[in-house]
């Protein structure tokens, strides 16, 4: 470590940090455009200037290396009266587009024109006109009059997704941002581009036009496309959710996510298709009913039946406290070894970033906690075996649509009793008996386990119709403060639906058993005490980044 100064305060840094990497983290605010940690240092928006003790002229702090005694300045008069130029400099042609535009409200030149711009300009000509709403791909808009030419999307493309497609063409004042002839930005994390825009200049196709950003609540979570699990903010507004765009986690995404995932990963969860109470069929077709009627019919058709004769298939797609609790019940209650759970690979789709083939956010946690063996399979198998020769009569699914495979689909018409947790009417609900509405991962509290063995929170971005119970406020200081701002949640469709860790709980209830949990935290208290590999864990401790299994101790199939 060495000694710097940075507006006379002492500072111990690394000597291979550069003075705006140095200033980051030791929380001084150094203004920047073209600068960003995840990329290469480019050097060209001149922003980030600093004065350094005996040094002539202004240096870029994001290309310039600490030494051992280095004095620097952030606030002198040279370098407030060169901030003001350059600002001068990038709105010379920049429009005033800040009412129909995105970004604003999260545009570094909209605060840095407050923070460091003089306020006027002495330019009298007309602005140079460039091309807009240019489609650079199937989900990026550009409009090139915004762009400052930081070079970030270019860099990106790059680097990290590896698709050498932007570039700049022309020279000064002309110059504009493009793709290479018959090339379009379609790689697969093409919408990062728009995260680290500083400006309006790349916006999202799905996204565009729908919502300012002081308009909508901000919830972190993450997405449920893969096994991956990257770390997201889900943007709602009345009750709605609009967008999801990456949270950074060193340990799961560093600091992107896949257009898949940002796309489609959350729309079904306000779709017109969603299963909005518990239903029960009645002279063939589904009637919603109450939720006591619905699981008075779930534990009358369950007692009817022997234990052999019932089979459950737990999900990849719910947290470990659901899959926890309906291992125990099918275990303890039903007293069935009936039980295990569907992969959802999809070959060939994954890379080296950050997509997976597996395609569900929890295989991981469903077999740790007891739905399924170590490669998540076991009994499956022997469940449909059965249920073909008609030994398995009762099939109690999990939030999975199964039937989406004809092959499985098939297989169910043997069955006499369909039961169903789903969010969503499917091929699998139109089959089934009794239909218990299930909320999705943005309505509830709980934990996945990504493929590393990384377990994460999600918590509610949307409100229901019976809202959960938040997790004890001194042990969540860490979480963000959701329960205390419900004036966020607009007006928007209040669902009926539960968790389905509290639906199997009540007809375990019902049926005699002894499982009754005020919140998903007890849940989740309760595997940290019986799963060898969430010993010690906490939702305290997993907070907002995560935390990871004991991987020695982990024992699947096995409560």
């Amino acid at each position: 470590m060495i000694k710097i100064k940075i507006d006379g305060k002492e500072l111990e840094v690394d000597p291979k940090l550069t003075i705006i990497q140095a200033a980051s983290q030791n929380g001084i605010e150094i203004p920047h455009f073209c600068w960003h940690p995840k990329l290469s240092i480019s050097g060209n928006c001149r922003m980030c200037l600093v004065e350094i003790e005996k040094m002539p002229k202004l240096v870029i702090s994001c290309a310039t290396q600490v030494t051992d005694g280095m004095v620097i300045k952030t606030k002198s008069e040279k370098v407030v009266k060169a901030r003001n130029a350059v600002m001068e400099f990038l709105l010379i042609n920049h429009p005033l587009d800040c009412p129909i535009c995105d970004e604003a409200g999260e545009c570094k030149l909209q605060d840095y024109t407050y923070k460091y711009s003089v306020g006027s300009s002495r330019f009298q000509e007309d602005k140079i006109h460039k091309p807009k709403r240019v489609e650079l791909g199937p989900n990026v808009m550009l409009d090139v009059e915004r762009c400052i030419m930081c070079s970030r999307c270019i860099r990106f493309s790059e680097e990290i997704a590896h698709q050498k497609v932007l570039t700049f063409t022309e020279r000064g004042t002309n110059v504009i941002l493009t793709t290479f002839p018959g090339t379009r930005l379609d790689n697969p994390y093409s919408m990062n581009v728009v995260d680290i825009c500083p400006v309006g200049a790349l916006t999202s196709r799905d996204f565009r036009f729908k919502a300012r950003v002081w308009e909508m609540s901000s919830t972190e979570s993450i997405c449920i496309g893969c096994a991956r699990g990257c770390n997201t903010n889900v943007w709602v507004r009345n009750n709605e959710i609009l967008r999801l765009t990456p949270r950074e986690n060193k340990e799961v995404n560093s600091s992107w996510m896949c257009d898949e995932g940002r796309v489609n990963s959350f729309k079904f969860v306000s779709n017109e298709n969603r299963v909005n109470g518990p239903m029960i069929r009645k002279d063939g077709i589904h009637v919603e009913v109450g939720w006591d009627e619905a699981i008075s019919k779930v534990v009358s058709e369950l007692r009817t039946y022997r234990k052999h004769e019932i089979a459950g298939i737990g999900s990849a797609y719910c947290t470990n406290e659901d899959n926890y609790i309906f291992s125990r019940f099918f275990k303890e209650v039903i007293g069935s070894a009936n039980i295990g759970f569907l992969q959802h690979t999809k070959s060939g789709d994954e890379d080296d970033l950050l997509i997976r083939a597996d395609k569900t956010p929890n295989s991981f946690g469903a077999s740790v906690v007891g739905v399924g063996g170590e490669n998540g399979t076991d009994g499956i198998e022997h469940i449909f075996k059965g249920i073909a020769s008609g030994a398995i009569k009762v099939l109690y699914v999990l939030e999975d649509n199964i039937a989406a495979n004809p092959r499985i689909a098939e297989v169910l018409s043997n069955l006499e009793i369909l039961i169903v947790h789903s969010s969503t009417k499917n091929e699998t609900t139109k089959r089934a008996d009794v239909v218990l509405s299930a909320s999705t991962f943005t309505e509830k509290y709980g934990t996945y386990t990504n493929f590393n063995g990384y377990v994460q929170c999600v918590r509610p971005a949307v409100a229901m119709i019976e809202q959960e119970r938040a997790p004890d406020r001194m042990s969540m200081s860490r979480w963000d403060k959701f329960a205390a701002r419900n004036d966020t949640w607009g007006k928007g469709t209040k669902r009926d639906a539960r968790s389905s860790w509290r639906i199997i709980a009540a007809i375990a209830s019902a049926m005699g058993g002894k499982m009754k949990y005020a919140a998903a935290e007890e849940v989740f208290k309760e595997i940290a005490e019986h799963i060898p590999a969430f010993k010690g864990l906490s939702y305290s401790k997993i907070g907002s980044h995560g935390a990871s299994l004991k991987k020695e101790l982990i024992k699947t199939s096995k409560l």
